[in-house]
């Protein structure tokens, strides 16, 4: 089978997220849409043009006048992550794998020429801060890192779950339920997979070249499915450790700081 946009990949259907991916991967690379790190396979990928995806969700409401999101770490976020700073939002940042919770960027406190550095990975941590559960605030908006979409609203991320852990954390802690969106390529926009129960639901899909708007995204996971965690993804998440700490002391009952 060929690869790409030409032969339609909005009415390609597959019998799984894994499947969905790994064919995402392998279109990505086929066509030369991969961008930095390579290969795109197993990572949420990196694509050509992913700058005016992020331009175009930051003027779709309500990234557009959020005073808080949460932006996943990835590469391709990147340009997510440095422009909603340039236009003086906070955002919240989970570490990779969880392993150190949540990291806050602050626009008042990361000087205008120095918003790549802070949005970048590699550079992020001279210009984040560990933000306890206990004081995340109520966001206003996600953006979430995929490998493979539909325009009915379902994702696929690398296979790890950790975007959808991050939600369900969130509303564990009491936070209402907020949009999220996605950034990607036209490709990564396939016909359909199954959805599993735990999977956060997207509002919003922006490419280089359009905005998809879901009408009636699939419904959202109203907390942490613990059945699906083991001792050592507690152990390998001290996230979890915490938010247990607090269901236990009572406190995980709403937002933490508003200021």
């Amino acid at each position: 089978m060929s690869h790409g946009s030409d032969i339609g990949s909005e009415h390609i259907v597959f019998d799984s997220k894994a499947a969905a991916r790994q064919w995402v991967w392998d279109a990505l690379q086929a066509e030369k849409l991969a961008r930095f790190p390579f290969p795109p396979h197993g990572r949420i990928p990196n694509f050509a043009d992913a700058r005016a995806a992020a331009l175009r969700l930051l003027d779709e409401p309500p990234w557009r006048d959020a005073r808080r999101i949460k932006v996943n770490p990835d590469s391709p976020q990147v340009h997510v992550r440095e422009e909603a700073l340039a236009r003086g939002i906070q955002v919240y940042v989970p570490t990779p794998r969880l392993k150190g919770g949540f990291n806050l960027l602050d626009p008042d406190h990361i000087p205008a020429d120095r918003l790549r550095e802070a949005a970048t990975l590699k550079t992020m941590p001279a210009w984040s801060v560990a933000v306890a559960l206990a004081d995340m605030p109520q966001l206003d908006a996600i953006v979430t890192g995929c490998a493979a979409v539909t325009a009915g609203g379902k994702r696929a991320g690398k296979g790890e779950g950790y975007s959808d852990l991050e939600y369900a954390i969130l509303r564990e802690l009491g936070h209402h339920p907020v949009p999220v969106a996605a950034t990607v390529h036209d490709v990564q926009v396939v016909g359909d997979f199954p959805l599993e129960p735990n999977d956060i639901p997207l509002s919003v899909i922006c490419t280089p070249t359009r905005i998809i708007r879901v009408a009636e995204p699939p419904p959202a996971p109203a907390g942490i499915d613990w059945s699906r965690l083991d001792d050592d993804d507690v152990k390998a998440m001290p996230v979890l450790e915490e938010l247990r700490a607090l269901r236990r002391r009572g406190t995980s009952q709403g937002p933490g700081v508003s200021s």
